[in-house]
């Protein structure tokens, strides 16, 4: 029992990998690096974070008032930039100017993204664009990655951002090219087996279905690694 909690103390003192491979990574490094070191001193991470949910806020706001007008849609993605100015900068910020508070940044900056997940998947289920169902299989969806990357991260020390290429920066830009093209040609319900669908809701119908599989499918190789890493011990208690 000491030994166990030995070995939980020593993964709670050790520092916090992260491990971001998501395809925009190339060229959104050097802009944040960038963006970082030309922000004025007055400048905290705290603040850039509050940017980022205020960001999410605006998102919201665009989508449901596309109900009076599509053009808010292009508020959406203003939010959306905003969002991702503040969620990305603020631990790049912190990075650079050593100012890292690694438990109090992680709790921070991740209860943040559920707030803003849920803001997302809500103001798009609120919109005249997609069913509110199908936003929140969406969100689950989002929530079960979540989930699994907090529960891996605490067993292995390291935070995966991006899975298959695709990450938080990743999924803002598929938003913004779907606001975009909903702007250009509002779609249209279909009838299917199943309810009225449009084109949009088929498409994050079968994002979230990927999502799933994605999930599932990283959950059994973390499984089968974890296995040989750490082996069934034998009982060797007679008897």
């Amino acid at each position: 029992m000491q030994s166990s909690r030995n070995k939980l103390l020593d993964f709670a003192a050790s520092p916090l990998r992260r491990l971001n491979n998501g395809w925009l990574q190339p060229v959104e490094r050097p802009a944040l690096l960038w963006l970082a070191a030309h922000l004025p001193r007055s400048a905290t991470p705290d603040m850039l974070t509050a940017v980022g949910l205020v960001g999410s806020i605006v998102v919201f706001g665009g989508y449901v008032l596309c109900w009076f007008h599509p053009a808010f849609l292009w508020l959406a993605n203003a939010g959306l930039i905003l969002n991702w100015f503040g969620d990305s900068l603020d631990g790049s910020l912190a990075r650079m100017r050593r100012i890292e508070r690694p438990k109090y940044g992680f709790f921070i900056d991740h209860t943040t993204d559920l707030f803003t997940e849920t803001l997302f998947a809500l103001g798009l289920g609120l919109s005249p664009y997609v069913r509110f169902d199908v936003a929140c299989l969406a969100l689950i969806a989002y929530l079960m990655m979540a989930a699994f990357t907090f529960v891996r991260t605490c067993v292995t020390g390291t935070l995966q951002i991006a899975f298959y290429g695709v990450g938080p920066t990743e999924m803002r830009f598929v938003m913004i090219i779907m606001n975009i093209s909903m702007f250009v040609v509002p779609p249209k319900p279909v009838m299917t087996l199943w309810a009225p669908l449009s084109v949009v809701d088929l498409s994050i119908l079968a994002v979230t279905a990927a999502g799933f599989v994605s999930c599932v499918v990283a959950i059994r190789q973390e499984t089968r690694r974890l296995a040989q890493e750490d082996p069934a011990q034998i009982d060797r208690t007679p008897g």
